[in-house]
C-alpha cells in the first residue's frame, strides 16, 4: 500500500493505481520484499531476487554498477523501489520535486509525477484507468500497451482487477 495519504495523492483511485503499477511491476509481491517493495532491486540475468535497506539515495546513485538482465550480458538496468524507478532520472527528479531521500513516501510522490507528466493523473482521479494505461505504459513495461521487446506485460484485465481490489473505481 503506498505511503502517501489519499488527499495527498489525490484520490483513492491514484493510491490504487499505485498499487495496481507495483503489482505490474512484481515490486509489492515480490518474495525478497521487507517493505510492500520500496526495498527491491531489479532482478538480474541471475534470476535471484535482491532488496536494498537504505533509502538515503538511489541505491545505485553511489556508482554501483548496474545489473544485466539479459541471458547474453547486452542489456542492463538500475531500476529500483516499488516503481522500478531508473537512475538515469532520479537526479533531476529529485531536485525538481525536492525529495529528501529514496524512501517510500518519495517513491509515491515520483510515481504521481511521472503519471501526471503522462497527462494521464486526471484520468486516474476520473477512474478512466484504460485511458491512464494507454498514456503512461510507456514509463512501466509491465504494464499493458506498453512496447518493450522481451518484456513481460500483464494484462488489462488483470491490471483492472488489481485496481479495483485496492479500491480503486473505474468509470465507463
Amino acid at each position: 500500500m503506498p505511503r502517501i495519504t489519499a488527499a495527498a495523492a489525490g484520490g483513492q483511485n491514484v493510491l490504487a493505481c499505485l498499487d495496481m503499477i507495483a503489482w505490474a511491476e512484481g515490486t509489492s509481491i515480490s518474495p525478497a520484499t521487507l517493505c510492500d517493495g520500496y526495498d527491491v532491486i531489479v532482478i538480474g540475468s541471475d534470476g535471484l531476487p535482491e532488496i536494498f535497506e537504505n533509502f538515503t539515495d538511489h541505491p545505485f546513485a553511489a556508482g554501483r554498477p548496474s545489473k544485466r538482465v539479459d541471458k547474453a550480458g547486452k542489456l542492463t538496468s538500475n531500476a529500483s523501489g516499488r516503481y522500478q524507478q531508473m537512475l538515469k532520472d532520479w537526479p533531476h527528479y529529485k531536485a525538481l520535486l525536492q525529495l529528501p531521500d529514496f524512501g517510500p513516501l518519495s517513491q509515491d510522490l515520483l510515481a504521481i509525477r511521472h503519471i501526471r507528466e503522462s497527462r494521464a493523473l486526471d484520468d486516474v482521479k476520473a477512474g478512466r484507468i484504460v485511458d491512464a494505461l494507454k498514456k503512461f505504459s510507456n514509463i512501466w513495461a509491465s504494464l499493458p500497451f506498453a512496447k518493450y521487446p522481451g518484456q513481460r506485460t500483464r494484462s488489462l484485465d488483470d491490471c483492472v482487477r488489481i485496481y479495483r481490489l485496492a479500491g480503486g473505481v473505474v468509470s465507463k
